[in-house]
């Protein structure tokens, strides 16, 4: 049984996540995530202006009168929101840990694929695979899937993107729209990325605190990795132990967001200090731009 607390939240999140949706992701995500491509409609008689390669000669021939062939698209998706529940999602200095805007912000996902006839699938992963869903329509399944963002609880406590890559390019065998929601705390994982992405239309979304990026002075402080349990105790009130941190942090986003470019993998960097809305906006207008 699941508590009330959560079916609580759950519908929280549904009636929040709908309103936005409505108002705000459902016409972007139409106009940015294409469907598999274009099947034949109809025919129609030829009206100046129409592409002559579109012209049906056989029907042409019979009416004696040109007809060209009318095409639309082919719009079902398949998204998949790959989630990482990792212990180091369960922090936060603002007013969200960043486990809990990424479920939002799956939330929001799979109700815009949902509003647009599209399938919806979940795959959540720490350093194993926790749980996946198979893609299907429908408002009760979207409804499982936010629960289970919300309520799932990890069974293990590290990241290993490089697995959920694997396990992706096995369950996933048709082209989907692929939303990887993490906060990237892990390393070798490019190779397997890149091949997801090459098979999949990847978007990256990648949630940080910005106290993860910028320490401050508050004296010594005892620092708790939540993914390998270490502790170790660091010295904030040295400027320059703060100076080596900050530009360490700095390097490591640098060469992170160098390879993403190099793979042509979309990434989104989302803080919990602010809103995700108009993060996500900006990606969608740009997007649009693009193709």
């Amino acid at each position: 049984m699941i508590p009330k607390e959560i079916l609580k939240k759950v519908r929280h999140i549904e009636i929040r996540t709908r309103n936005l949706v409505n108002d705000l992701f459902g016409g972007e995500y139409h106009s940015v995530f294409k469907g598999r491509g274009m099947t034949f409609s109809e025919v129609r008689e030829y009206q100046p202006g129409d592409d002559i390669r579109l012209i049906d000669w056989n029907v042409t021939a019979r009416y004696n009168a040109p007809f060209v062939k009318v095409f639309e698209e082919e719009r079902e998706l398949t998204v998949l929101i790959v989630y990482d529940a990792s212990r180091s999602g369960h922090f936060g200095t603002r007013s969200q840990f960043k486990s809990e805007m990424a479920a939002e912000i799956g939330a929001v996902l799979g109700f815009s694929a949902i509003k647009n006839n599209d399938k919806v699938g979940l795959l959540i992963f720490t350093e194993d695979i926790e749980r996946f869903i198979p893609p299907k329509k429908g408002s009760s399944h979207v409804l499982r899937v936010v629960r289970e963002l919300i309520y799932h609880e990890p069974q293990a406590r590290g990241t290993n993107i490089e697995a959920a890559m694997s396990y992706l390019l096995r369950v996933a065998n048709r082209r989907s729209v692929v939303f990887l929601i993490s906060d990237f705390m892990d390393s070798k994982f490019d190779q397997t990325l890149k091949v997801a992405n090459q098979k999949h239309d990847m978007v990256g979304i990648q949630i940080y605190d910005p106290s993860e990026q910028d320490v401050p002075d508050v004296g010594l402080v005892k620092v708790h990795d939540a993914e390998t349990e270490e502790t170790f105790w660091l010295d904030s009130t040295s400027s320059r132990v703060r100076k080596e941190y900050r530009d360490m942090v700095k390097q490591k986003d640098i060469e992170f967001q160098n390879e993403c470019r190099k793979m042509n993998f979309d990434l989104i960097p989302i803080s919990t200090e602010a809103d995700y809305v108009e993060p996500l906006m900006a990606y969608f207008r740009s997007r649009e731009k693009r193709f």
